[in-house]
């Protein structure tokens, strides 16, 4: 692969997307350069939005530290910026249905850590999740 995938993190700031994000960290594939979170998160840089809340063991790379994150629920702005999501979001099952469905109708793949049993659909998104699963079975990553 020539150049890395855009990927945004829906869901960053809870425990699973800080896991992606740790994960992904120096990915040969992907470069996480979209965090999307609740409302209360959007607008500040994801290590104020994190605070102290980092649970992983290693610490937060430098790469996120900077990037603002966004809204869940912009998500034309969110999808516009990335070439697909990992959905780490914390919502009821009805909501995460939608708001994958949302991203899917922009034909933004979607990698769902989530049981809500939501299917893309997306033209490209068979390739990016081969590429994206490939990578786990082989590599154990996320």
């Amino acid at each position: 692969m020539d150049k890395k995938l855009r990927v945004g993190i829906l869901g960053g700031t809870g425990m699973v997307g800080q896991r992606f994000i740790s994960l992904l960290e120096n990915h040969p594939w992907f470069e996480v350069t979209t965090i999307a979170a609740s409302p209360r998160s959007a607008g500040k840089t994801y290590e104020e939005a994190i605070g102290g809340r980092w649970k992983m063991t290693t610490p937060m790379p430098e790469a996120v530290k900077k990037i603002i994150v966004q809204d869940v629920s912009d998500v034309k702005n969110v999808a516009s910026s990335v070439d697909f999501v990992f959905s780490a979001v914390d919502m009821t099952k009805d909501e995460i249905k939608k708001i994958e469905e949302e991203y899917a109708k922009t034909e933004t793949p979607v990698v769902s850590n989530n049981s809500a049993g939501v299917k893309s659909g997306a033209s490209r998104s068979d390739r990016v999740s081969e590429e994206a699963f490939g990578y786990n079975q082989r590599f154990h990553c996320c």
